[in-house]
């Protein structure tokens, strides 16, 4: 199995997160930086016109592991489930290849120590629209099966609320569930974060003990809103698949100055050279067209 990446063409001028080289992606109407060296990381992501980050910044978050330490940095990642951290937290200060394509960019880790593992999201504007589409990778470059579910994980700051749509109720009566609610042994039914409404779970991202919820998204649509930016993050939801986590497509934690919103795919047994792909696409609203002076 090939697993080179196309060649790579001439870079622009990089740009710094917290030390680290990112490179940059920009359109009317977004623009997006990812780690050049690191990752694969997305670290960056606001509207253009404004230089603010709607993703969260961490870069004094992290652990050691035993292959040593495991930065948190912030932004979007990409792991994979059920959560092992001996091999899903792999350190990934280097060995990415960024490679520029006719849509965007492709974010290529190298195969992982434990697992042969490799890690990849590809990055494309949406033409004419405030948006991006992001398609996750999972590729084994071992020489055994792993069982595991791709998992994104997008790291925002506090201060927003993340909505997760469910069904409503109806009038009649039927046989069987139709709403899926999981907890974290950490976390409470009386968090007051936590608010169960007609037609949608809502968590408030606020300061306080950790907290970690799930649920299946039958729409395959999430939000978070906060500070007047709604970033909605839509998949494909995947019913009656093999899932970890009790069955959960959607997750929220709530850890340390941040909010994570993640996004599971189906539990798949991955055999040697066989890939598994996760697809996102984000659109933020509201937005305005502006004159472009340049970068935000």
């Amino acid at each position: 199995m090939n697993l080179t990446p196309p060649a790579q063409h001439d870079r622009p001028a990089l740009r710094d997160y917290h030390g680290y080289p990112t490179y940059r992606l920009d359109n009317d109407h977004v623009w997006l930086e990812a780690l050049d060296t690191a990752g694969p990381r997305i670290v960056r992501f606001g509207l253009f016109g404004s230089s603010a980050n709607l993703l969260a910044e961490t870069p004094d978050l992290g652990w050691e592991t035993t292959l040593g330490r495991y930065e948190l940095l912030g932004g979007h990642r990409l792991w994979f489930a059920p959560e092992n951290p001996d091999i899903v937290a792999v350190p990934d200060s280097e060995g990415l290849v960024l490679t520029e394509t006719e849509t965007g960019i492709r974010l290529d880790g190298p195969p992982e120590p434990q697992t042969r593992v490799v890690r990849s999201i590809s990055v494309a504007l949406v033409p004419g629209a405030p948006a991006v589409e992001l398609c996750h990778r999972l590729t084994n470059a071992g020489e055994r099966s792993i069982e595991l579910a791709p998992w994104s994980i997008t790291q925002l700051p506090l201060g927003g609320v993340v909505r997760l749509p469910q069904p409503p109720a109806v009038a009649e009566h039927r046989l069987h569930p139709n709403r899926l609610l999981v907890l974290w042994p950490y976390t409470t039914w009386e968090d007051p974060r936590l608010e169960l409404c007609e037609g949608q779970v809502r968590v408030r991202a606020e300061a306080g003990p950790r907290m970690k919820v799930g649920s299946f998204v039958e729409g395959g649509v999430v939000s978070y809103a906060r500070d007047g930016v709604t970033l909605t993050c839509a998949f494909r939801p995947e019913p009656g698949v093999r899932r970890t986590d009790m069955g959960c497509n959607v997750e929220v934690y709530i850890g340390d100055g941040f909010v994570e919103l993640e996004v599971l795919g189906p539990l798949v047994e991955l055999a040697p050279g066989q890939e598994v792909t996760l697809d996102e696409r984000w659109d933020v609203a509201p937005w305005r067209r502006l004159s472009r002076p340049g970068s935000p």
